[in-house]
């Protein structure tokens, strides 16, 4: 009974240690077009060196009648590539609705799926944005986990993406 208290007590203070949360805050400009389609956006963390890639979030119509939003997901290449066309759509705590022109926040707890799951080491928010009869960006922010102290990171885009930026912390 000693040890199973211990152990708990253990995992508790490894878990608040952890606490923290990394905070992504994207601007997607309005732009003057014809046609306009919000855009699908991919958001996910891989290794420095690009190994390994977790999704964070994605963005798309995933509301459309039969799934016809699914087949634009191809369009956010480097993202589908990578991952997205092994995930099984809409997945939960993933998916949401496209947002349209605006400053967007998306908000993780560091010691949840899948930020917890991360050893310490080098990494980078990659962020993708494809529209439909549109353009396409990939803005990609280098980050060290977990944080020794809050720190904030940005990249600025040239069409699709604003501004994005990265705060997180301990």
């Amino acid at each position: 009974m000693r040890f199973l208290i211990t152990a708990a007590l253990t995992t508790l203070a490894a878990g608040s240690a952890l606490a923290g949360e990394a905070s992504i805050s994207i601007e997607i400009p309005r732009l003057s077009v014809s046609e306009y389609h919000k855009p699908y956006v991919a958001f996910w963390v891989e290794n420095a060196d690009g190994s390994k890639a977790t999704t964070l979030a994605v963005w798309y119509d995933a509301k459309q009648k039969d799934h016809e939003g699914n087949k634009y997901l191809k369009d956010i290449r480097q993202w589908w590539r990578r991952v997205g066309r092994e995930l099984t759509l809409p997945a939960d705590g993933l998916s949401s609705p496209t947002r349209g022109p605006g400053t967007h926040q998306i908000v993780f707890d560091a010691s949840a799926k899948p930020l917890g799951e991360l050893p310490p080491g080098s990494y980078q928010l990659v962020v993708e944005a494809a529209r439909e009869v549109g353009g396409r960006e990939v803005l990609r922010v280098p980050f060290q986990w977990p944080p020794q102290a809050p720190t904030t990171a940005d990249a600025k885009g040239a069409d699709e993406i604003s501004a994005l930026t990265l705060k997180l912390t301990p």
